[in-house]
């Protein structure tokens, strides 16, 4: 997935302005598609040459103008056909697990830290998807069809952090136990 295709899906229900986008990435998209605010401003950029986005100007009292993005005709048919295409699963890089292929030449307590910093990096993010879905998905039967998708990306990020935090546990415990011989 392109940004843009990330972009364009936030779009899809109302016209943003780029500050509104890059905040809906900090609490939604951002969850697993990461950009910058200068990423994010980029792209809208190049959506809007292509024809894929337009901009409208809105004039603010006493204020600078604010530019509110939109997703066009073009633009909904590109993401309609990207939605459609094959997904392709991009392979995890983690130093971590590099590291741990090293482990005979290492400290025995050195990694510990590492663990036990994103057991609790998980042990948050798990925290936060569950106040969102406790706050906006208590009755998924209900849904509409956007929104179970939104609710099906949602549990997926469940399901992944408590695995995280699941192999963190059985890791620290045999770290510790390498740590003490």
């Amino acid at each position: 997935m392109a940004l843009s295709h990330a972009i364009m899906t936030a779009l899809i229900d109302q016209d943003l302005s780029g500050y509104d986008l890059a905040k809906q990435f900090d609490v939604s998209l951002g969850f697993f598609w990461s950009a910058s605010h200068q990423q994010i401003y980029q792209q809208l950029k190049s959506l809007t040459v292509a024809g894929d986005i337009s901009v409208t100007e809105v004039s603010q009292s006493g204020k600078p103008d604010k530019r509110l993005y939109g997703l066009t005709e073009a633009g909904h048919n590109a993401l309609l056909e990207w939605a459609q295409s094959e997904t392709r699963r991009k392979p995890a890089r983690d130093d971590l697990f590099v590291k741990l292929y090293n482990l005979d030449q290492l400290p025995g307590d050195l990694l510990i830290g590492e663990v036990q910093a994103r057991h609790a990096e998980h042990q948050q993010r798990l925290e936060l998807y569950q106040r969102i879905q406790r706050k906006g998905y208590q009755s998924p039967s209900e849904l509409s069809r956007r929104r179970t998708g939104m609710y099906l990306a949602l549990l997926a990020g469940i399901y992944q952090e408590q695995a995280a935090i699941a192999w963190c546990e059985e890791a620290l415990t045999m770290l510790q136990s390498i740590a003490r011989k």
